[in-house]
């Protein structure tokens, strides 16, 4: 493959036909470059879509005056989807019911890396949507990446100092959102094993002992599949709710345990074909937030595991 493809390489470039340099770089950061775009957008297929053009990007570069190639990819990926960030933004206003982000079956290793696991968990993508399109790549490339404030400023386009500032808004904004201490794959997984019991049992009752009393239930069916279209708030309401579609799952459905975001999730499959993906936050071992994908343009990246990088 030759640095004028106009098609971004994949991971598979085999030993007797050697990547140029331009081809051998992004390689070697791609997964990295994946997971920035990912936090900023939570959406695989928006990510692989700014990769591309990150690609398309760094094909055109005079590698002699790249002083730092993996900063310099960063620097362009994160323009990129701070563009596309702002698009999405205004369809997503449109969207038909709650909007979620595309869940990520992903490998072990994104499990044994707390810090990643918990940037990329299905509730504090939730958070990071709550950000404004500057403060959440700031965030990210600070508090997951560890770049410094002058990388972070030539990928916003900002001076070092705006981005410190911003930066501390974004880190209260976050700390003020996210799950109230470390969720422990553990504590995840007991609230989605009672998951299965209630639905292989019936014993609903055994659900409801995980559920807080002020849990919210999201689905999302991007008005392409049946779901709930606003979110239900209250332990008695969200059971209710639980309580109708759980002899559904029993009779047609069957669950199975995944590694998603990297935490415990469950999938829903019937005829062998997924059909939702359950994932869960949990603050002081009680299940506050239930989230339910369904809408099946989300459930592609589920088929293979995807490979995510700091």
């Amino acid at each position: 493959m030759t640095g004028t493809s106009r098609t971004a390489p994949e991971d598979s470039a085999s030993q007797d036909d050697r990547p140029d340099p331009a081809t051998e770089a992004f390689l070697a950061h791609r997964n990295l470059l994946f997971t920035v775009a990912y936090e900023m957008l939570g959406s695989a297929a928006d990510a692989e879509d700014v990769l591309q053009e990150t690609w398309l990007r760094w094909v055109g570069v005079d590698l002699d005056i790249v002083q730092n190639q993996r900063a310099y990819l960063v620097r362009i990926t994160t323009r990129q989807a701070l563009g596309r960030l702002r698009t999405l933004g205004r369809r997503r206003e449109s969207y038909v019911g709650p909007w979620l982000p595309e869940p990520l079956l992903t490998a072990p290793d994104v499990a044994e890396d707390v810090e990643l696991a918990d940037s990329v968990s299905m509730a504090m993508l939730l958070v990071l949507e709550t950000l404004t399109p500057t403060e959440r790549a700031v965030f990210v490339l600070r508090e997951v990446f560890d770049l410094d404030y002058d990388e972070i400023a030539e990928a916003v386009g900002k001076n070092p100092a705006a981005v410190r500032q911003i930066a501390h808004r974004a880190r209260g904004h976050v700390a003020a959102r996210r799950p109230r201490g470390a969720v422990s794959p553990a504590a995840a997984r007991d609230a989605l094993d009672a998951f299965q019991r209630a639905v292989r049992t019936g014993d609903l009752q055994g659900l409801l002992d995980n559920l807080a009393p002020d849990v919210v239930f999201l689905g999302d069916g991007g008005g392409v599949v049946q779901a709930v279209l606003r979110p239900v708030v209250g332990a008695d309401k969200v059971a209710r709710v639980l309580e109708a579609g759980l002899g559904r799952i029993a009779a047609l459905m069957s669950l199975e345990s995944a590694q998603v975001n990297g935490y415990p999730a469950l999938i829903v499959r019937q005829d062998g074909e997924i059909d939702t993906v359950i994932a869960v936050r949990i603050d002081d071992g009680l299940i506050t937030g239930l989230y339910a994908v369904r809408n099946p343009e989300k459930l592609s990246h589920m088929r293979r595991e995807i490979a995510l990088r700091r």
